[in-house]
């Protein structure tokens, strides 16, 4: 508890986070783990021996914070203006490294390697691509697990299912371009508002009346930037919004309705549309194994009856890519005590987790990684 709140007090952006490698770097070889730092930048991996021949399995912790203004009023809230960790991912780092000195004190009941993935730069800034791309699947492990505090769920359960968990991501821009003018001579204008606009109401259908009903997508517009007075025709808008997929033939429909129709609705009013898709993450798909494997750990420290097996959110997440390379199970570990006023959602400013589910965490992963290396 009081190195998550040391965390939280001192939150670090994607690619920033140089205090919180320091901090993960010293306790990792405290605690006798061989160490790699700088991977990605700021990632760091932490290296525990068993004892050969065994196999190898990698737990991934993210680091980073958000760009947001904390509003809890925590005795340890955020003393960075503007930057909180509004996600759990300090209370992912407390429990990876209490599970390193947990585990290096157990180290000669395992059989095999336990490698610790300290990531940074998870919140849409490509930080597994760059960690794996840096080595931190070489030696290639056996086996990779990701947990998530998740304050959807209360504390004391826990959601592990096979298959797809999270949606992959595609980051949309929209450059709509029009004729500038006087506001007052909309005759001499082409306005890529109007046209943004009706682009934006037209997208609604992409989901709506292309997708079969019993798939599901996403698509949401976030932001619209345009125009510079009040009595001025911009000359071009920017729309900047999201697509969230399970199945790659879905993905592939939506984003080619999608263009479709932002171009033809533009052409129809006289402005261009050009469309750029950036891929953020594929879906988080788990193994049915690695699952089981999860699922059985879980029900020893929770109970069968706190444990979901069905769970699915269209969020998304980059640790995709270390389940894309290694069989593996990504889960989610209810964190949220209503009673207590700990339920805001994750990236609220109010964002805050019951921190009794810290030793839950800890107590899952390594139930998890005896039952795997004993």
């Amino acid at each position: 508890m009081a190195l998550r709140r040391d965390l939280h007090a001192h939150p670090e952006l994607g690619f920033q986070e140089r205090r919180t490698a320091r901090l993960v770097a010293e306790h990792l070889r405290a605690a006798g783990l061989a160490v790699r730092e700088g991977l990605a930048g700021t990632g760091v991996l932490g290296r525990l021996e068993g004892a050969p021949p065994g196999r190898m399995i990698l737990l991934r912790f993210d680091m980073d914070a958000l760009p947001v203004t904390e509003e809890t009023g925590a005795p340890y809230a955020s003393q960075n203006p503007g930057v909180m960790h509004a996600c759990a991912h300090d209370g992912h780092v407390a429990i990876g490294l209490t599970l390193a000195k947990l585990l290096a004190r157990h180290i000669g009941d395992l059989r095999g390697n336990v490698v610790f993935a300290f990531q940074p730069a998870e919140e849409g800034q490509g930080g597994a691509a760059r960690l794996i791309a840096d080595g931190a699947l070489e030696p290639r492990p056996d086996l990779a697990l990701v947990l998530h505090l998740w304050n959807p769920l209360p504390l004391g359960q826990a959601a592990i299912s096979p298959g797809p968990v999270m949606a992959a991501g595609d980051l949309v821009r929209i450059l709509v371009r029009g004729k500038g003018g006087h506001g007052a001579f909309p005759h001499q204008t082409v306005d890529p508002i109007v046209a943004a606009a009706q682009i934006v109401t037209a997208l609604q259908t992409v989901v709506s009346r292309n997708v079969d009903p019993l798939e599901t997508a996403v698509l949401t517009m976030g932001m619209i930037h345009g125009g510079t007075a009040f009595n001025v025709i911009a000359d071009e808008v920017e729309l900047t919004g999201t697509v969230r997929t399970f199945a790659a033939t879905v993905r592939e429909q939506v984003l080619q309705r999608l263009v479709a129709i932002a171009q033809g609705t533009a052409a129809a009013l006289g402005a261009t549309a050009e469309v750029a898709i950036k891929p953020i993450s594929p879906a988080v798909v788990n193994d049915s194994a690695a699952t089981r494997l999860v699922h059985a750990a879980a029900a020893a420290i929770l109970g069968e009856a706190n444990l979901l097996d069905t769970y699915q959110t269209m969020g998304s997440e980059d640790a995709a890519l270390f389940l894309q390379a290694v069989p593996g199970c990504y889960f989610f570990l209810g964190s949220a005590n209503p009673e207590r006023g700990l339920d805001a959602p994750h990236h609220s400013p109010r964002f805050d987790f019951d921190e009794a589910v810290l030793p839950l965490g800890v107590a899952i992963l390594a139930e998890a990684v005896a039952r795997y290396l004993a």
